[in-house]
């Protein structure tokens, strides 16, 4: 299963589309990294926050994670260039993903700090020459900052960074519950841009990234999800208070509810437990179609076989010099609960 560690809800950011910064927690609340022993060997791990670097143990929250999994990746402003660059001295093979919200002025707009592009990129280029391997942008596009992530695909692109996309939620994690894409016909032709520029690459895993952002066009145009929700079946979510959690896309106006909390039992006994089903029978009835990367990719790598020809089919028409087909979306019936996602 993939891990997603939230290790913190404090950030220095103002971001318009999330309220976390205005929710934080107390340092004197959040987890200590000793409570980590307790998590199972996992595929990967996300660090997440808020921003993570501004816990001044993260570096033994590491430490802990190192031996639960092979792979770790930051999500993070960058804000604090010296500590992501620092961590990578010491940690080399930990990878990282900036948030940059678009070119300069966008950026700086929509995070809410002045220089956050700047200290985000030259944060990403001392990474590169540092030769950190995992790498690259993130962007959560909102209403007006789709056409620059396409310009941020140009860069990461010929950085040789990896790149990843969002579009923006509401839930209990963000505090926000008015996002709302309201210029859809703008936001979707630049997600099916990028779609067609990804899968002209020679790179399978940009090929998969390209039917990930056809998740991201049905997402905005209220469609259900392509494919089932395994939320707390196929990755989890660890709060800073300890709680196990199946997403960070609950709304409590649907339903919000943990698994149990580390500090009470081991990570076992929470994950089997009557209280874990329970949570997962919500997920299975969950009446929202999120798609995040947290809960998506997990399903993605499971469903592979389903998915490898809507792939293979669209590779095959762009390299005949025809388009990647965004129109008619896919719908993978793969034991999903009827229910899930209809509001």
């Amino acid at each position: 299963m993939d891990g997603s560690v939230i290790v913190t809800y404090r950030c220095p950011m103002h971001c318009k589309m999330c309220n976390i910064w205005d929710n934080p927690t107390r340092p004197s609340e959040e987890f200590a990294p000793a409570l980590l022993e307790k998590l199972p060997h996992m595929r990967s791990v996300n660090i997440t926050g808020g921003e993570p670097f501004v816990r001044e143990d993260i570096e033994d929250i590491v430490k802990v994670l190192e031996k639960k999994t092979s792979r770790i990746v930051f999500s993070t402003s960058g804000f604090f260039p010296e500590r992501v660059l620092e961590m990578a001295r010491r940690h080399p093979k930990v990878g990282y993903r900036i948030s940059i919200e678009g070119l300069s002025c966008k950026n700086d707009d929509l995070r809410g700090r002045q220089g956050g592009f700047d200290k985000g990129l030259r944060t990403l280029l001392e990474l590169r020459r540092m030769g950190v391997r995992d790498i690259g942008f993130g962007i959560t596009v909102s209403n007006n900052n789709s056409s620059d992530m396409l310009d941020l695909y140009e860069l990461s692109k010929n950085l040789g960074m990896e790149f990843a996309t969002a579009s923006f939620h509401n839930s209990f994690y963000f505090h926000k519950y008015d996002n709302q894409v309201t210029n859809r016909d703008e936001v979707c032709a630049n997600f099916d841009e990028l779609i067609q520029r990804l899968m002209k690459e020679r790179n399978p895993k940009s090929w998969a990234r390209a039917f990930f952002n056809l998740g991201l066009i049905n997402y905005i145009n209220g469609g259900r999800r392509m494919l089932p929700c395994e939320a707390g079946t196929e990755n989890f979510f660890l709060d800073p208070f300890g709680n196990i959690l199946p997403c960070n896309g609950m709304e409590e106006s649907c339903w919000y509810g943990t698994m149990g909390n580390l500090n009470d039992a081991t990570f076992e006994q929470i994950w089997n437990s009557p209280q874990a089903a329970a949570i997962r029978d919500k997920v299975a009835h969950c009446p929202k179609s999120c798609w995040m990367i947290g809960s998506v990719s997990p399903v993605m790598k499971k469903y592979l076989r389903q998915i490898a020809p809507w792939i293979l089919r669209n590779k095959w028409a762009v390299l005949r010099g025809g388009r990647v087909d965004t129109q008619r979306i896919p719908f993978y019936k793969v034991g999903n609960n009827e229910l899930q996602g209809l509001r």
